[in-house]
């Protein structure tokens, strides 16, 4: 069971990520508060889906210590929601309630809510603020951190949006109490690939979930944030080592995007856990991983997440899927490839048999 008691410590409250702060806990508050009253903004809009706004929302406005007026604009919660025509709604309501450019939007949720509010913001009125508040440890440690916003189209996994930054994003891990186990282990997925891209110390202190002291939990979220801050603070537009973040997304969302309009949905963690066991064996396979290395790491996704059965049929169209990859240079798929665990080689190409071997040895 992933839970455990909210604990910062004085050098745990902030991180300077580029042209905005990622600020924790209580101070957070005080951060958001402040920056509000000086940018003297006209209007407020908190965006929230069903869940956040039953669940988080009551908590959110107790602390906001503000006199703009604040409207709040709730969505359905889910994948299917992450949508152009879910975004052609937030833009007629805010029209409707007379948004303007001095107009403020919070996302108050997890990785939907952050990555289509961040769009909506960034492209209203050619883009009016916005701030993330993420309310799930995924949207903790990826989604709300980095400047990407965008949609999917169709099945297709982010195919239309814009890198651009918040405001500032605050961490409230508090919010995290109220998380099925189920959503805590999709956002721990993200935690692991920062350990096994970056730093092998930090992929190491999950090996055996039992052994994890959640008092501190709080230290393991910083630590993923500032991982992938340090690497996005490098390469903002992604055009070298952020591509190192596609570790286990290249197969994940292909598998995501899949089964998105079936019965058997999968949880981006979930995918992305499948991506990197896949994307692992192919490491090996290319002389960069040994072979103990990628049973540690086979072992301890397999210990996590539960083993999903693919057919024939599901592996051609998974990789048929892979053409419509983000990261595609000149018609070829790029992967992301561990270089031994903790760091990554970039702009890896793949043939397609090699991928089907993966998955025949992720079913043993």
């Amino acid at each position: 069971m992933l839970k455990f008691v909210p604990t910062y410590n004085s050098n745990m409250l902030q991180i300077n990520a580029k042209d905005y702060s990622i600020i924790f806990d209580q101070v957070g508050y005080e951060y958001l508060n402040k920056l509000i009253d000086e940018a003297k903004y006209s209007s407020l809009f908190i965006l929230v889906d069903e869940n956040t706004n039953e669940y988080c929302l009551t908590k959110l406005l107790p602390n906001l210590a503000v006199t703009v007026p604040i409207e709040i604009i709730e969505i359905e919660a889910g994948e299917i929601q992450k949508n152009i025509s879910t975004c052609v709604e937030i833009w007629s309501i805010l029209s409707d309630l007379g948004a303007d450019r001095k107009s403020l939007i919070l996302n108050l949720g997890g990785g939907v809510i952050t990555d289509v509010g961040g769009f909506v913001a960034s492209t209203f009125k050619r883009g009016i603020d916005f701030i993330n508040i993420p309310t799930t440890l995924l949207g903790m440690v990826d989604a709300s951190v980095g400047g990407k916003n965008g949609v999917d189209l169709g099945n297709l996994k982010n195919q239309i949006g814009v890198i651009c930054n918040p405001k500032m994003v605050l961490i409230d891990s508090s919010f995290l109490e109220t998380l099925p186990q189920k959503e805590m282990k999709s956002g721990l997925a993200e935690m692991l690939k920062h350990g096994l891209i970056y730093d092998r110390h930090y992929w190491l202190k999950f090996l055996d979930l039992s052994k994890i002291d959640f008092a501190d939990f709080d230290e393991l979220i910083y630590r993923s944030i500032e991982i992938k801050n340090n690497i996005v603070s490098e390469d903002p537009s992604e055009n070298g080592i952020r591509k190192a973040l596609n570790f286990g997304h290249t197969l994940g969302h292909a598998i995501e995007s899949y089964f998105l309009d079936t019965e058997n949905q999968l949880l981006h963690g979930e995918a992305v856990a499948v991506g990197m066991i896949l994307e692992s064996y192919i490491s090996k396979e290319k002389k960069l991983l040994s072979n103990k290395e990628y049973l540690e790491i086979k072992t301890a996704l397999k210990n996590i997440y539960t083993t999903i059965n693919f057919t024939k049929n599901d592996i051609v169209s998974i990789i048929n899927l892979l053409i419509h990859d983000k990261k595609n240079e000149y018609g070829k798929v790029q992967f992301a490839l561990l270089d031994g665990i903790g760091k990554i080689k970039i702009n890896q190409s793949v043939e397609n048999e090699l991928i089907e071997k993966s998955f025949e040895d992720y079913k043993s």
